[in-house]
């Protein structure tokens, strides 16, 4: 580790020509106000996920005029966790901040977070969204249904309302690193390492340029691969409902039985037979989906494919 860099700042960064000059400015503004500085040394890691813009040539102009800039540019688009993942790789800091560079994330919380940290309290400083107002209604509905959803089925606290805006000490990084999982998913990954961390609440933050590359079915998707990282409950719940379609089939039997024999009366209608046939088909398909779904994943582990590729780095 190189003990001149104090804090490393690990920025990921998708088709955002318009919001990196934006970032670095707000960054630099509160980092490093007029005199006192805030900070003594400082590196600002641009991981450029596969951009298709002009991200990457801002960054590297960025690069030439201050020499506290780098970057890591990927070979394509590889996603947000590789970006991060990449990025707390590379940065050589005492402590290490992972913001988005959207402005959703507010550098002006870095000089309070760092404080708590450096103290030698606590070993992470994150922060969480106390609202969500600008979001659509249906977004932020099912993102607390997730929340809520994961808190039950799987034995790590995400905090509702958590970002990948924290600030960690060496000893925590290097917990987070030491996990060797494809299939990443820091929401779960961070409180899954323990630790002491520290909460630092805000009010949601509109972005100021450029668009969400987050959908509402990427980050459906996302969701599920973070449940099915750190929980097998729903291949246990696939196995109850299998249990009790079995017990209601057999109940069924029983009362078909017994109508015949008793009433002298058999068993008629064919739209109540097509129903069933669907329901029982319908649960099959959803508890398969559940068994691909985790048969993926470790199909994923085993190859073990790299996390990204680098096309270029400064």
């Amino acid at each position: 580790m190189n003990s001149q860099i104090y804090l490393s700042l690990v920025v990921p960064c998708y088709n955002e020509e318009e919001s990196v000059p934006l970032f670095y400015k707000k960054v630099i503004t509160h980092l490093f106000p007029p005199p006192p500085p805030v900070l003594g040394n400082l590196e600002i890691i641009f991981v450029d996920d596969g951009s298709k813009d002009n991200t990457l040539k801002i960054i590297k102009n960025l690069s030439e005029k201050d020499n506290r800039v780098h970057f890591v540019s990927f070979s394509r688009n590889f996603g947000k966790e590789a970006a991060l993942l990449a990025g707390m790789t590379t940065a050589k800091g005492e402590y290490i901040a992972t913001l988005d560079v959207d402005g959703q994330d507010p550098p002006s919380l870095i000089p309070e977070m760092l404080k708590v940290v450096s103290s030698g309290e606590y070993d992470c400083a994150g922060t969480r969204r106390v609202t969500r107002k600008g979001e659509p209604p249906v977004r932020s509905f099912f993102a607390r249904r997730f929340y809520a959803i994961m808190k039950h089925i799987t034995d790590i606290d995400i905090v509702d309302g958590a970002r990948d805006f924290r600030l960690m000490n060496r000893k925590y990084l290097e917990a987070v690193l030491s996990l060797p999982e494809r299939n990443r998913f820091s929401k779960g990954i961070f409180p899954w390492i323990g630790f002491r961390v520290k909460w630092f609440e805000y009010e949601n933050i509109e972005r100021k340029a450029g668009e969400t590359k987050w959908s509402f079915w990427k980050l459906f998707w996302y969701s599920l691969d973070g449940i099915a990282a750190f929980s097998t409950k729903p291949l246990a719940i696939s196995s109850l409902m299998g249990i009790i379609l079995f017990l209601a089939s057999l109940l069924g039997i029983i009362v078909v039985v017994i109508r015949k024999i008793v009433w002298n009366n058999s068993a008629f209608g064919w739209a109540s037979m097509v129903c069933i046939i669907l329901l029982c088909s319908g649960l099959q398909l959803f508890t398969s989906g559940i068994l691909g779904q985790y048969l993926a994943k470790t199909y994923t582990e085993v190859k073990q494919r790299p996390y990204y590729i680098i096309k270029e780095a400064r």
